[in-house]
């Protein structure tokens, strides 16, 4: 499988993108040892070899501040899939498997969570409650499972119907071991499919937020290093250029995996519905 995404340029551009964008926020302290937050240097510094990226308006260090975005970004959203996998996965896999009353009180659940915009809701809360990747994190964790769980719900109620199942069920497995054992692996690729383009549409909220001057001002974000530079656009432009590439890099890498995983395992699957996924994500 690795093999036939690597062959595909998307997947390969993607994967490379983004292991890039990992690496350096994984490494962020040692790459960028440099403080983001400290006024060392001198101001509007353009790209040099002492300064690869230059330096801000109160002389910080433009390339450390965008390493430390990086791994700020890539924290808020990993944190934020992990509640959304559980979340998603639990709730579509019960709804789906069990059906009735239960499949109803869930989806019904859904249809009032996504009833409320997930960026305006997350703008309301964090001007209520104050800033903090903390509050930002269990706000989208709880806001965006819902269109995992319509995923893993299709998926289910079309696994459970097959004959290995109800050959599983005629020996006597209990639902748990049916669920666990034999459906929950099923549906595996249609949440690996969904994973990366869900993490590019919360990589934009997050830095959406820091833009707007509701992210936590105790750490470097790309979006707030955007909205640090719009007023100096004009005569320094290395100060918007590139946080907003590394931004745009991120995201498209993470959409070209997404649907460079969805062709590999999904191969006879039409032009139409290989794209599904993004249309609704979007």
């Amino acid at each position: 499988m690795l093999r036939r995404f690597l062959r595909r340029p998307g997947g390969a551009v993607g994967l490379g993108v983004v292991g890039a964008l990992g690496i350096l926020g994984l490494l962020a302290g040692r790459l960028a040892p440099a403080d983001p937050l400290a006024m060392a240097y001198p101001t509007f510094q353009r790209p040099s070899r002492r300064f690869p990226l230059g330096t801000d308006a109160v002389g910080r260090d433009a390339s450390s501040r965008v390493v430390h975005g990086i791994a700020t970004s890539l924290t808020v959203v990993v944190a934020v899939m992990v509640i959304v996998t559980v979340i998603g996965v639990t709730m579509g896999a019960l709804a789906g498997y069990r059906g009735g009353l239960l499949d109803s009180l869930i989806m019904r659940l859904v249809d009032m969570v996504q009833a409320v915009p997930d960026f305006l809701l997350a703008i309301v809360v964090v001007a209520l409650l104050g800033a903090g990747y903390d509050k930002l994190i269990l706000l989208l964790g709880l806001t965006s499972w819902t269109f995992l769980a319509r995923i893993v719900r299709a998926e289910v109620l079309s696994v459970k119907q097959r004959d290995f199942v109800e050959s599983a069920r005629s020996i006597g497995a209990t639902n748990q071991r049916i669920l666990l054992r034999h459906v929950l692996p099923n549906v595996v690729p249609a949440v690996v499919v969904v994973l990366p383009l869900l993490a590019s549409r919360l990589v934009l909220i997050e830095a959406g937020l820091s833009f707007l001057g509701l992210g936590d001002p105790e750490n470097v974000s790309l979006g707030l290093l955007i909205a640090e530079a719009q007023p100096h656009l004009q005569y320094y432009w290395w100060l918007s250029v590139f946080p907003g590439l590394v931004l745009v890099a991120l995201v498209l890498g993470l959409n070209l995996a997404g649907d460079a995983l969805n062709e590999v395992l999904n191969p006879s699957a039409p032009e139409a519905d290989r794209h599904q996924v993004d249309v609704a994500t979007t």
